[in-house]
């Protein structure tokens, strides 16, 4: 007797394919867990992208400094023989 895979799956589990294209219409908030829309959700989701979007102040001589470091690296990567430390 020759036992196939889909004779071995309950009818009520579903594959996981069929799964990862179910359309969610239901979504908890990350914030505090509560029930919301699919678009609320999404609203959400921009407000927070949003709020999180801010522009990096650095001082000129940290920006200095972070360039002369990556310059070491670069001409110890190249000229490896060179006394830099």
């Amino acid at each position: 007797m020759e036992l196939n895979a889909t004779d071995q799956l309950p009818e009520d589990d579903l594959p996981e394919e069929v799964l990862r294209t179910e359309i969610f219409t239901e979504a908890r908030s990350p914030i505090d867990g509560k029930p919301m829309t699919a678009q609320e959700y999404a609203e959400l989701l921009v407000e927070i992208d949003q709020a999180n979007q801010v522009d990096p102040q650095v001082s000129p001589k940290v920006r200095q400094t972070v360039s002369l470091l990556k310059l070491r690296k670069f001409l110890k990567t190249v000229l490896p023989i060179l006394p830099i430390k």
